[in-house]
């Protein structure tokens, strides 16, 4: 008999879990897009957003997901036959490359695999190769490896060679959750999405650019009047911002969201989403002892702080995950890009996300979902996982 009902838990990279005051920031009635209030609290988000990112450039709004934020971008940075050196820890490296291919982008891929985070003499060789390359393209976290770069070293690798490229990082897992410091890492372009750290509905893309991104993007040939961001950067009118209609209640839950962040404070909301991260990574460690379960990440410096890739033997990844829905009320994130969709290995994977609205009860009680299920199926694995999670909370 499912034990399901009651408030159940969404643990997966996106959707996170919605706050009740972002939710209760949204309903409400439309706005007045004209003048008054919207324009009011749209103008009080850039400041806000931009700490957020780290930096004091440009911040734009579009009305899309991930995804759109891609091709932002992609369409202001890069022109038809433009080569863009792509370093890829996980599916969604891919993914934006391949966003940027079908834009004309000539694309030099870097793959590092799938459980391991961009090696410097490596990307030191692509650099090298592409001494030309208009942009370099990577994840600080990718969502389905749930690997993080070091943005930092990348950066002043490419410093140290004098690479003209601009750097351009995918931050939609990220932002929020780890550290990121867009201007003291020397980031030209950022891309993030709302629906994760940032603990409001998917329908937001955000883009931050330089100056310097800024100067190159004058060349592009891809850019279109929607996507243009200059026009969104230097809006004479509100409804430039999002080149039409404004996302009127998404702004109202973003408001909310961002004030909930500012409260807090921002290094807090770094320390609480570690801590929580070493609580899952303790758990793991003690499950892996006995059976097949990992995490696929093995070095902690080069985890995710926001999302956990695990695996089980297949396909008791796949039953786990459907036990703890039925009958725990914890959803879980699919397993993405570690094998070939439909596969019998497919069923080996899934995620536990611990990110934006997320504390230390809900971290110890989706593991403790977990170990009930692995116990409900008779899958294998050690014990002592809770003890060892509970004791990295006390120590944080």
């Amino acid at each position: 008999m499912s034990l399901a009902n009651g408030r159940r838990y969404l643990a997966t990279p996106g959707p996170s879990v919605m706050p009740d005051r972002v939710l209760n920031a949204m309903h409400r009635a439309a706005p007045n897009i004209y003048e008054g209030e919207m324009l009011q609290l749209t103008e009080s988000l850039w400041p806000d957003l931009k700490a957020l990112a780290g930096t004091r450039q440009h911040a734009t709004i579009y009305i899309g997901n991930g995804h759109a934020a891609w091709e932002a971008a992609n369409s202001n940075a890069l022109r038809r036959g433009d080569t863009a050196i792509v370093l890829a820890t996980g599916r969604f490296g891919h993914g934006w490359a391949e966003n940027a291919q079908q834009l004309g982008v000539e694309i030099a891929l870097t793959d590092f695999g799938t459980a391991a985070p961009i090696d410097l003499e490596r990307c030191e060789a692509a650099l090298r190769a592409q001494p030309n390359a208009r942009a370099v393209l990577v994840t600080h976290v990718d969502t389905a490896t749930t690997v993080r770069n070091n943005i930092k070293m990348l950066r002043r690798l490419m410093d140290d060679l004098n690479h003209p490229a601009l750097l351009m990082v995918d931050c939609i897992a990220s932002l929020g959750c780890d550290e990121f410091r867009m201007d003291d890492w020397g980031v030209d372009v950022m891309v993030a999405a709302s629906q994760k750290g940032v603990m409001t509905p998917p329908g937001l893309g955000f883009v931050f650019f330089s100056e310097k991104a800024r100067a190159v993007a004058k060349t592009s040939d891809r850019r279109s009047p929607y996507w243009n961001w200059d026009n969104r950067a230097d809006a004479e009118h509100f409804y430039m911002h999002f080149y039409g209609t404004a996302p009127t209640h998404h702004l109202f839950g973003l408001r909310e969201a961002l004030t909930m962040i500012t409260e807090e404070g921002l290094e807090a909301v770094f320390h609480r989403h570690r801590i929580l991260a070493q609580a899952v990574w303790a758990a793991g460690a003690a499950w892996s002892q006995e059976g097949a379960f990992a995490l696929n990440i093995q070095d902690p410096a080069a985890r995710s702080h926001a999302v956990t890739a695990m695996r089980l033997a297949a396909p008791d990844g796949t039953r786990l995950r459907r036990w703890c829905e039925d009958h725990g009320g914890l959803t879980l994130g699919v397993g993405l890009g570690m094998a070939p969709p439909g596969s019998p290995q497919a069923d080996a994977f899934f995620r536990l996300a611990h990110m934006g609205h997320v504390n230390a009860h809900m971290t110890l009680g989706a593991l403790a979902v977990m170990d009930a299920g692995m116990k409900a199926l008779g899958i294998a694995h050690g014990s002592g996982a809770l003890e060892a999670a509970t004791s990295a909370i006390a120590q944080g």
